[in-house]
């Protein structure tokens, strides 16, 4: 059952919307399989997501939808340079997050202004991979990240810290890939295994913040309530989180392929820690998350004929544990997904997917203190991606 160009490409690109939405700051997956297409290969995709996440508060008001619409895209371009050595260069936006509360919210909201973050990522991962015979590719390679952050929190939920805000410009870090992947043609077997390092960042940002009550600064010298301070420069560490990627496939009939990916993200213990904050709230972090994350995508690819093909797909989230932070109120998820491809040639197809995630309910807490829930919440993905052999 050896596959040809189109055949592989069902599969390993499966679905555009494969992990829109997981666990912690989770987005892209940070899948590789463009690096492990057959000869020469480029990809371009996009994909787009439509949450919906409502809740009620303390008090039990209603949380209008805070979950807001947002969208990635990733490349991808894999040269084999030898019968032996293969060299790419993947780009993708792996972690993130975009929330906006309504400024009407008692608990999020406050001066016509209410509860937002804006985090953005972003990964170049550079791979070389060795092939000693047919079967065999071991891979390894560099991997460049930037991340920045825009970020107020406001209302009863955030006590003294509402009208606290930091912005965080653009801090790069760099970390480090290997894997091996497996493959036996003849029977479309394929395997891979990927690990990829944390990347410690030690960013700097701007930190300002209202205070709720008079502070003393120096005997005999009081700042009234309402006044601003800021900190400039301010110190922000974070580690995004080391993972592991496994990916399988085999043939299980003519033309149709079983596929499955797992993947383990390192949240347990992962804290942004702003200095003004930390020193503000008595300890506390900006984000943390308890729990690892375990995922899983699972489903079937069939080839109809030479133009077109199709997938279908189920998945499973664990999250990275509850209570969660304000900032992102899921608890994992349930999924089921479509794609479709059609390739006008065998050298390059044109795919675009769906898929529809039913949000784990979870408790939102700041500073150990739980001030809302948030309920039977969906979220709508999907996206694009054109493939092209040379």
């Amino acid at each position: 059952m050896r596959l040809n160009h189109l055949s592989y490409a069902i599969l390993l690109t499966a679905l555009p919307t494969a992990s829109l939405f997981a666990a912690g700051l989770d987005r892209s997956g940070q899948s590789i399989s463009a690096f492990l297409q057959p000869g020469n290969y480029a990809e371009a995709g996009i994909s787009i997501l439509d949450p919906k996440v409502e809740g009620q508060d303390l008090l039990k008001n209603k949380v209008d939808d805070m979950g807001e619409d947002y969208y990635f895209p990733s490349a991808a371009i894999k040269v084999q340079a030898t019968d032996k050595i293969s060299l790419g260069l993947i780009y993708d936006q792996p972690y993130g997050a975009d929330a906006a509360y309504d400024s009407n919210s008692l608990f999020f909201g406050s001066n016509g202004t209410g509860t937002s973050v804006e985090v953005d990522t972003q990964n170049l991962t550079a791979l070389i991979g060795y092939q000693p015979t047919e079967n065999w590719n071991f891979y390894a390679g560099p991997v460049w990240q930037t991340v920045e952050a825009d970020i107020k929190l406001r209302g009863l939920a955030y006590q003294g810290l509402s009208g606290y805000n930091i912005k965080v410009a653009e801090e790069e870090a760099y970390g480090w890939l290997a894997g091996f992947a497996y493959s036996i043609p003849e029977i479309a077997l394929k395997a891979s295994v990927t690990y990829r390092s944390e990347i410690k960042h030690k960013a700097t940002g701007e930190e300002t913040y209202t205070l709720s009550s008079p502070m003393t600064v120096a005997p005999g010298v009081t700042l009234p309530t309402g006044t601003t301070i800021g900190l400039a420069n301010a110190r922000v560490d974070a580690i995004t989180p080391q993972s592991v990627n496994v990916d399988l496939q085999t043939g299980i009939a003519a033309n149709t392929l079983a596929f499955a990916n797992l993947r383990w993200v390192h949240w347990d213990q992962f804290a942004v820690t702003p200095q003004a904050l930390f020193q503000r709230s008595g300890g506390n972090n900006l984000i943390d998350y308890s729990d690892d994350q375990y995922s899983i995508t699972t489903g079937i690819s069939r080839k109809f004929n030479d133009k077109w093909a199709g997938t279908a797909a189920v998945g499973y989230d664990s999250g990275a544990g509850n209570p969660v932070t304000t900032l992102g109120p899921t608890e994992g998820y349930w999924s089921v997904g479509l794609g479709g491809q059609y390739s006008p040639a065998e050298n390059y197809f044109i795919q675009a997917g769906v898929k529809y995630f039913w949000l784990g309910d979870a408790k939102a807490q700041t500073g150990g203190t739980v001030v809302g829930e948030f309920k039977d919440n969906t979220a709508l993905g999907y996206g694009m991606k054109i493939g092209y052999r040379f």
